[in-house]
């Protein structure tokens, strides 16, 4: 019984929307960062080295810039996207919506100052209704 009550705590652990979408933004901004690492020893380092004229940063690259490793960053960026967005996230908001379909939303608590002013308005118009 112990088993199942840690397998029903596990998945609730992984249905759990935050769960998914922090995995998901994991994956995502590794991807990103090899577009940012690629932008910026391909095209920025060379850029600065042309204009200082110092052989640093790589001794300039004198070939050019790498405009080959920013293109490959790119679209593995793109690629790692999609499979997350069309395997992960996809399939999770189906599963989540069919999970949610047959609940009602709780009704939001209506913060304090909000209640108040709204208890304001009325006592306002109780006033103005009188005299």
């Amino acid at each position: 019984m112990r088993a199942m009550s840690l397998i029903r705590g596990f998945k609730d652990f992984v249905l759990r929307g935050n769960v998914i979408d922090l995995a998901v933004a994991v994956v995502i901004g590794t991807a990103f960062t090899a577009v940012v690492t690629a932008v910026v020893t391909g095209l920025i380092n060379p850029l600065i080295a042309a204009i200082g004229g110092a052989p640093s940063l790589d001794s300039l690259n004198r070939d050019g810039f790498l405009f080959g490793d920013v293109l490959d960053a790119v679209i593995n960026f793109l690629l790692v996207a999609a499979v997350v967005y069309f395997l992960i996230v996809t399939p999770m908001n189906r599963l989540f919506l069919r999970l949610n379909a047959g609940r009602e939303e709780e009704p939001k608590a209506v913060p304090a100052d909000v209640q108040l002013l709204t208890e304001i308005r009325d006592l306002l118009r109780e006033r103005s209704d009188r005299g």
